[in-house]
């Protein structure tokens, strides 16, 4: 019998689904001892009083109470986490996934791109935080201010930061899901008559949806 190229997409993905606990074991493993378990850690320490892990006494949302009715520093620092993380969230990922569609479309030099892109991310924070004060600081310096003259702008420096070093990265993830979509599928979908904007809509961001949300959460941690 004539084996068609749907069987065979088929039994590969059986056969890697067979193997998918296997190579995902070491991330799992990674994701639990640096992450997960000491997110549990904290979330319990956060109910406890403690000098040291190892003596934490229980007294319940004592702290909490404290944190939002005694301290104002504790609540500013809280709105502008959250307001941080929005922001970050939105634009990290609208770039991310523009660039991405770009350097999916086979443009000439598209892998020298995919590196310049990705070269910010492996700069550490303490250096990029530095490299940007001094940028930012340099173009404040003819208005005689620097970035500490207003929250605004430490807070605008903080978003260039964090787009400049981590859009590279959620390209490469976004990349990934783009490529995963079948072109037998978006082929059709234009033999249907659906156009550029169509295919974005209907294909392309609700099968990229999975990135968005891995994107999200690395971005959060």
């Amino acid at each position: 019998t004539e084996v068609t190229i749907f069987d065979f997409d088929k039994d590969m993905y059986k056969h890697l689904k067979r193997y998918f606990p296997i190579f995902a074991l070491p991330t799992l493993l990674a994701f639990l001892v640096a992450f997960l378990i000491p997110f549990i850690l904290g979330i319990y320490l956060s109910f406890t009083e403690f000098t040291t892990v190892t003596d934490a006494q229980f007294v319940g949302f004592s702290n909490y109470i404290a944190a939002f009715t005694e301290d104002n520093n504790f609540l500013n620092a809280l709105w502008f986490t959250v307001k941080f993380a929005v922001v970050a969230i939105i634009t990290i990922n609208l770039f991310s996934f523009l660039l991405a569609l770009a350097l999916t479309q086979g443009l000439k030099g598209t892998n020298l791109f995919r590196a310049v892109f990705f070269m910010p991310n492996l700069i550490g924070g303490i250096v990029l935080g530095y490299i940007w004060q001094l940028i930012i600081n340099g173009i404040l310096l003819p208005f005689s201010a620097d970035i500490t003259l207003n929250a605004n702008y430490g807070f605008l420096g903080l978003i260039v930061l964090t787009n400049w070093q981590m859009i590279g990265y959620m390209m490469v993830i976004y990349i990934a899901g783009i490529n995963n979509i079948s072109p037998q599928l978006i082929e059709a979908a234009k033999i249907d008559g659906a156009g550029t904007a169509q295919v974005l809509w209907k294909i392309t961001l609700p099968l990229t949806m999975p990135a968005f949300t891995i994107c999200s959460f690395l971005t959060l941690t």
